[in-house]
């Protein structure tokens, strides 16, 4: 049964969960607090669970949820849970919260993990299904009934009733039934394409199929995979699956295509999780995890005949990978951009004219002596003029037509507010390989190496001599076949290559191969070349079989195999890796002495390097269970592997341009350092005469305190002074162990290196991530563009994350960009600029719109006349509306300009012009009233009525005209052009549109002819009259344009000059300045420990 509970609650604001209110411990909350420090208000609900359970849930969770049972075992076993973002709470009586379901199973060992492999009962099954809830990430599809009622509820629908409201009893039929009609097409298309994106998202996150498990009797059961239950273990068949949950891979291997997830095209393989006493995590065992909505390629050797794998689910539902990415759809981090910010404090000020015009039209109407029903109505009118109810559908017009421009160049986008963030980035990270440099690497050489230092470099590894090296690069590798094709990393399908060396997997059972060598598991086996590039005299290569893998990881830097010959004698076990990270897992007499100026040499030329090592293991022991620990130690140092890594020709323009731009750019790799910093040189991040100095962080042991020393690379140089007092460009860089020393241990050294660091190198994913938000808090806008899974945490975190990937719509990033180069980078910069100019220019014109309608309808209103209904229906629809809307069609400039678009609608600018137009646009109308009211021929108006009474009449027909022509000249003076976006003329339809209505005012204001009735305009006889009042407005848009180009060449900037200079708000625009004027920094050849640091600071 389901009901809703008594509600009354507080919340904890530390640990951001609700907690039972103290007066009742039994009280159920009502209130959950976000991530984002919001509050919403929940329904608590109560399932009942049948009483039978209760033992088995002591006997399976000895933890909080046997709690939960004890706590309200009153006559019924109930579960209370609640709901939110997709999430299942449940109470937890020894926390006194309700805590995540997750809570449940985030303890998991590895060993834990591989207790499940015998399956469930079917009572435990069911119990964990109670508990953890259906298997489903369920997006909600709204009928059209319930949307429809949010959407009216919605403050610019509801401002839009109240209009059509009063305009209907003011008379303006004609202009209120239009706008009924506008706003029932808007909400209808509002409706659809809402329901149609819900029902998008629906199919692209819903996935029900039918799968395999196992119970703890043996059998093995078709079920649904919206039953699966944390601890379930699932059969997976040898020719895949779209994985419904995450699991861990258990027993086989698994090829999964994980681009939906990671963006990254080269499939994966996942091997067995090793079994132990640590904590089980899917992201630190993501080599050993099946993520949801991943597509399993196909399975071997876990199953009977060697065919299919075994998994145990770990999570389902939104607390699977997958449903962490829906969820960060449908709930979006709050963009915080100034220019979203002020938008809402513009109104605002739009919201006190209008209540200034309504207290202004109150007077002069209760002085004019209407009744008080059109006193009241004559008044509100004025604030549906003064706060346009378009206002904030105007402003993404912009980014429509950028996010159009965006996809026809391959650039696909999920969420556009992010188009605009795009203009106002500082700071570009690039990843290296994939990014920066092409995927595929040429094997440029081998250089064997042990006690007795290095041997010749070797250019084809074919040449080598049979042995450790050779079998080594043949072998350690997770390159797997899929339909006879190999399949796996580019530099591994390069090595593999190189050998000449062929791959064979197990058929049917594997028994054939397992016989051949020794009865082992064999996974894979590497046969040598039938014959031999060159005579061998002793002895040729003999096939190896590969029984173990360990897969590379990014954090570790390394990965390694276990391989037996023929016979199953000679289990040998290899390593493949970074070289510093296989030189310290090997024994120290069996490294070259050599090794660090070899690896020195090889890395300054840019060129990709990888070391080997292998060691005997115990043929005996059970390989297939061996641990990673044991075998990645007391390795023996086999040599080199160099491979060729080209910078792709795009590269260096894209960096240049950026340059140009005066965005600073940074490389964030897993490379080596001075590999990377070669990189840098070739595509001109670092220049080659500028100097690089390396940082070099320690952290704390046992024999040692933290250290930090700033070294310059070595070219023979002596710096005496500071390196900006002497001239020098500058570029530190660092590695991933020194970033992570330099934040522990030395905080306040950390901004300013961030500031002058262009190499972060051997840097862990988590690690990109942490770099990313570091330079957030300096206050830069940061992109972020990588190629695959490593970068995903990164790219997510960043302000602009784009992700080199061939699938249209990976949810890896904001953007995905199907070209293989970084020149979708400046497109999306000039784009996101364009964007946020678009949208500034069509903000201030809606504006302006509002008040060139209000200065009319307030002096109208100060004569006793008004506008008419179908005046206010052309300037509304057949001026206003279409200007806007072409307005936004204007492309980027093809060149970055060095200065950025200001994001700010409260600077001084934005609003110095808006005050100034205003002010000429009052001016504008009271001549033309002036000057009417100051002809031979004019006649007054009846002073007996007022209002619609008194149409037509000269005073209104004048100002009309002359507001006519102010929607036009506003609509050219507020676009603007140079230098992010195209000239004017570049947007033909907009100059058409313009000279059309340009052309439709100056014949009303001259030769209206037949539609004087239509329109109630005055017909004026005297044609000197009419052409003044063309001159008028042609005066009005000299005036405005002039003093536009003033605003626009920096003419308010002298009135910051009576406040005094202010410091900068971005941090590190402050940081940079005193950075320049010290001369201590940086602290070259010092080695500085945490306590004897010179501070600079800056708040």
């Amino acid at each position: 049964m389901m009901d809703t509970v008594r509600r009354g609650s507080v919340v904890e604001p530390q640990s951001g969960l609700p907690s039972p209110s103290p007066r009742d411990p039994l009280l159920s909350p009502d209130s959950h607090m976000d991530s984002f420090g919001q509050q919403h208000v929940v329904e608590v609900l109560t399932e009942e669970m049948d009483s039978s359970s209760l033992e088995m849930v002591v006997e399976l969770e000895e933890n909080e949820w046997r709690d939960t049972i004890q706590l309200h075992k009153e006559e019924k076993t109930l579960l209370r849970y609640y709901l939110f973002k997709g999430l299942r709470y449940i109470w937890l009586g020894r926390k006194g919260a309700f805590c995540r379901v997750s809570v449940l199973n985030e303890d998991w060992t590895c060993n834990d993990v591989y207790g499940f492999q015998k399956g469930l009962s079917h009572l435990e099954q069911s119990l964990r299904r109670c508990m953890y809830g259906p298997n489903l990430i369920d997006v909600q599809v709204k009928s059209y009934v319930k949307l429809l009622f949010e959407e009216v509820l919605n403050p610019f629908y509801v401002f839009q009733v109240f209009s059509i409201t009063l305009w209907i009893v003011d008379n303006y039929y004609y202009y209120a039934i239009c706008i009924f009609i506008i706003s029932i097409l808007s909400i209808g298309i509002s409706l659809y394409e809402i329901r149609k994106q819900s029902v998008t998202l629906r199919n692209m996150a819903r996935l029900v199929t039918n799968v395999t498990i196992r119970r703890n009797s043996g059998v093995e059961e078709l079920v649904s995979s919206e039953e699966l239950a944390p601890g379930d273990c699932l059969i997976i068949p040898q020719e895949g699956l779209l994985l419904p949950c995450d699991a861990a891979l258990l027993a086989g291997e698994c090829l999964v295509n994980e681009s939906m997830l990671t963006g990254e095209s080269v499939p994966v393989l996942k091997t067995p999780l090793l079994a132990g006493e640590g904590r089980y995590s899917s992201e630190t065992e993501h080599r050993h995890t099946l993520f949801c909505g991943t597509q399993l390629i196909q399975a071997k050797g876990g199953g009977p005949g060697g065919s299919g794998a075994v998994a145990v689910v770990t999570s389902t539902g939104f607390f699977t990978a997958k449903g962490n990415l829906v969820s960060s759809i449908l709930y979006p981090h709050p963009t915080d951009f100034r220019f979203y910010q002020d938008s809402a404090k513009f109104l605002l000020i739009l919201g006190f004219v209008a209540f200034v015009g309504t207290i202004y039209s109150f007077v002069v109407l209760f002085k004019s002596g209407v009744t008080w029903l059109e006193l009241v109505v004559m008044s509100l009118d004025v604030v549906t003029i003064a706060v346009p109810p378009a206002l904030s559908a105007a402003i993404t017009t912009g980014t429509i037509y950028a996010q159009h421009r965006l996809k026809s160049q391959g650039v696909f986008c999920i969420s556009p507010p992010r188009i605009n963030i795009c203009g106002k980035v500082s700071l570009f990270c690039f990843d290296k390989t994939g990014t920066l440099t092409e995927d595929g690497m040429d094997v440029w050489g081998v250089m064997e190496g042990g006690p007795a230092g290095f041997s010749e470099l070797v250019p084809d590894p074919r040449l080598l001599s049979p042995g450790p090296m050779l079998s080594g690069l043949a072998c350690c590798h997770t390159v797997t076949l899929l339909q006879g094709e190999p399949l796996g990393d580019p530099l591994e399908l390069k090595m593999v290559e190189s050998t000449g060396w062929t791959l064979h997997e197990p058929e049917g059972d594997g028994n054939v191969l397992d016989a051949e060598f020794g009865g082992h598991r064999v996974l894979a086996v590497l046969r040598p070349p039938k014959q031999q590039p060159q005579a061998q005299e002793a002895s040729t290569s003999e096939a190896v079989a590969i029984v173990q893998r360990f897969p590379f990881s990014s954090a570790l830097q390394r990965m390694s195999v276990v391989t037996v010959a023929r016979g199953g004698c000679s289990a040998l076990a290899f390593m493949k890796g970074s070289p510093e990270m296989v030189a310290s897992l090997c024994r120290a007499e069996t490294v070259p002495g050599q090794f660090s100026s070899k690896l020195h040499s090889f890395s300054s030329e840019g060129l990709r390097v990888l070391a080997l090592a292998y060691k005997p293991v115990d043929g005996n022991a059970d390989l297939r269970t061996i641990e990673r620990g044991e075998v990645e130690k007391d390795m023996q140092f086999l040599g080199l592997m160099i491979m060729k890594n080209l910078v792709k020709p795009e590269s260096a323009q894209v960096i240049n341009m950026l340059r140009l731009a005066h965005l600073r750019t940074v490389m964030v790799t897993g490379d080596n350092i001075l590999t990377a910093v070669n990189v840098a040189k070739s595509c001109g991040m670092v220049g080659f005469d500028d100097k690089v100095i390396f940082v070099n962080a320690t952290p704390h042991t046992a024999q040692s305190i933290p250290t930090l020393r700033f070294s310059l690379e070595d070219r023979g140089e002596v710096i005496t002074q500071g390196l900006y007092q002497s001239g020098f460009d500058y570029h530190l860089a660092i590695n991933g162990k020194s970033f992570a020393a330099l934040c522990d241990h030395f905080p306040e050294y950390l901004p300013k290196v961030l500031l002058r660091a262009t190499v972060f190198a051997r840097m862990a994913p988590d690690q990109k991530t942490q770099l990313v938000k570091e330079l957030q808090k300096l206050n830069y806008k940061v992109g972020m563009c990588g190629d695959g899974a490593n970068d995903c945490g990164a790219l997510r975190a960043a302000d602009v994350g784009v992700s080199l990937s061939e699938a249209e719509a990976s949810v890896a990033s904001p953007f995905t960009s199907k070209t293989e180069n970084i020149s979708c980078v400046p497109l999306l910069i000039r784009e996101g600029r364009c964007s946020l100019v678009t949208s500034f220019s069509l903000f201030r014109y809606m504006a302006s719109y509002s008040l060139i309608q209000l200065c009319a309808v307030l002096t109208l209103y100060s004569v006793r006349t008004r506008l008419s209904d179908k005046q206010f229906l052309l300037c509304d629809f057949f001026l206003v509306t279409t200007l806007a809307i072409v307005m936004g069609r204007g492309g980027p400039s093809d060149k970055l300009d060095p200065s950025r678009p200001s994001a700010s609608l409260m600077s001084l600018p934005v609003l110095g012009s808006l005050f100034i137009h205003t002010s000429v646009i009052v001016l504008g109308q009271l001549a033309a009233l002036f000057i009417t009211t100051s002809q031979d021929w004019y006649v007054p108006i009846n002073s007996t009525r007022i209002g619609a009474d008194n149409l037509p009449n000269m005073e209104d027909t004048s100002v009309f005209a002359l507001s006519g022509f102010q929607y036009i000249i506003m609509a050219v003076v507020v676009t603007k052009g140079y230098p992010h976006k195209k000239p004017l003329y570049y947007n033909w339809i907009f100059l058409c549109v313009l000279l059309i209505l340009f052309a439709l005012m100056t014949w009303l204001a001259l030769n209206p002819g037949p539609v004087l009735k239509i329109l109630q305009l005055y017909d004026f006889s005297d044609m000197n009259f009419k052409m003044l009042l063309v001159a008028l407005a042609a005066l009005n848009f000299l005036i405005c344009f002039f003093v536009e180009v003033l605003i626009d060449l920096g003419i308010l900037n002298c009135l910051r000059l009576l406040r005094g200079r202010r410091e900068s708000k971005k941090q590190y625009k402050r940081l940079n300045v005193l950075l320049s004027e010290s001369s201590s920094w940086p602290p070259l050849n010092q080695t500085l420990s945490p306590r004897d640091y010179t501070v600079i600071q800056f708040s």
